[in-house]
């Protein structure tokens, strides 16, 4: 049984049950996911379309449908009695569904572990108590665990082979209505309803001060899949000096591969970013009063996955007030204007993709997943 609850969890979490299913053919998969774990074979017990947000207040909306999702699943669990329980990042969820699956005597795994390392480690506790192993996919996060004392492996970044661009530049540009010969801006606002609302609208207006500076600018959207069309309301405000952005659905590493600069929100683009080799602006706004309950419980002074990869600060980010249209139109301009500049970054990011790890996370995952399972079954025998 595997539980992700957001389309990068549903990315890996397909990876997973793939490789799980070559090396065991006949092993079944089930459990709470997108599409892609469902392409790979799994047989959904629910769908984690619309549940997926950022926020306290917008959590508190969808906390009546998470506790019916929940409840299903600890039911599936008690009925089918799956061999093991694999959890992939979505902590909120997944803490709880772990800890009741954890009760019924199934082993657990957690895959793409919860960032305890940056905050909330009190929870590091119940970790220990509940999870027979935690599978990391960052270096800097095996010896967090370690000296917790929780069983863990790291086993790299699934995104180095999940990453590839479907074309060549030029083809992909083409195929969009872009040309090869300008440079291309990125935009990706994020993969959640509530980010768009919050980041949205300050992209579209850098993309203003961008092409004011820079005519020849074109523009591209990343569009994150089960994202309504009004979500992307705050494109009828598109500056008339700036080219009409590309809208590419289902596609981000083509439009990373092929962009001279990212503008990112903060989350696992970030990382998909840097495997490219993309230079990037690392932005995020939450609701101010979840910043502010939140931010004393945070024990990092980076968000961006970059930059804690590479020990310090390689892209800006502008997080909450820093995040405003002068200052993300500033710093993507420094990249497409100062060639030095630019080198400097994607020489810092290669450094970054060689730490995450050589390619066949995903196959390592899959071979710790079914060993914790083979335990399980010695030690009931």
């Amino acid at each position: 049984m595997i539980s992700c609850g957001e389309p990068s969890g549903d990315l890996y979490a397909g990876a997973l049950a793939t490789e799980i299913q070559r090396i065991e053919p006949s092993a079944i998969v089930t459990g709470f996911g997108g599409d892609r774990l469902q392409r790979a074979g799994g047989t959904l017990v629910h769908h984690f379309s619309g549940l997926s947000v950022t926020g306290l207040t917008e959590a508190v909306r969808v906390v009546p449908r998470a506790w019916g999702i929940y409840r299903d699943l600890v039911d599936a669990a008690r009925t089918e009695r799956p061999d093991v329980f694999v959890a992939i990042d979505f902590p909120d969820f997944n803490f709880v569904l772990a800890r009741a699956i954890h009760k019924l005597g199934i082993p657990v795994v957690y895959y793409i572990s919860p960032q305890l390392w940056a905050w909330r480690r009190g929870r590091l506790s119940t970790m220990k108590r509940m999870v027979d192993r935690v599978l990391v996919i960052f270096p800097f996060e095996a010896p967090f665990y370690e000296r917790a004392g929780v069983p863990v492996s790291f086993v790299g970044h699934p995104l180095l082979e999940l990453t590839a661009p479907a074309q060549p530049r030029e083809t992909f540009m083409r195929t969009h209505g872009l040309d090869p010969a300008r440079p291309l801006v990125a935009l990706l606002p994020g993969s959640r309803r509530n980010e768009l609302r919050a980041i949205l609208p300050d992209l579209v207006a850098a993309a203003g001060r961008i092409a004011d500076r820079l005519p020849a600018a074109q523009f591209a959207i990343a569009r994150a899949p089960h994202l309504a069309d009004d979500s992307f309301a705050p494109l009828a405000a598109w500056p008339s000096g700036a080219t009409r952005p590309a809208m590419i659905d289902q596609a981000t590493d083509d439009v990373l591969a092929s962009a001279d600069v990212a503008i990112v929100a903060s989350g696992t683009a970030t990382v998909q970013a840097a495997i490219h080799g993309c230079p990037m602006v690392v932005v995020y706004r939450l609701a101010p009063l979840t910043y502010r309950l939140g931010k004393p419980f945070v024990h990092v002074d980076t968000y961006a996955m970059a930059n804690l990869v590479a020990g310090r600060r390689i892209v800006p980010e502008l997080i909450q007030e820093a995040f405003t249209p002068e200052a993300v139109a500033a710093e993507a301009l420094r990249v497409l204007t100062d060639p030095g500049h630019a080198a400097r970054v994607r020489t810092d990011l290669a450094e970054v993709r060689a730490r995450l790890g050589a390619p066949g996370a995903s196959r390592r995952a899959a071979e710790e997943v079914l060993a914790v399972t083979r335990a399980s079954k010695t030690r009931r025998v």
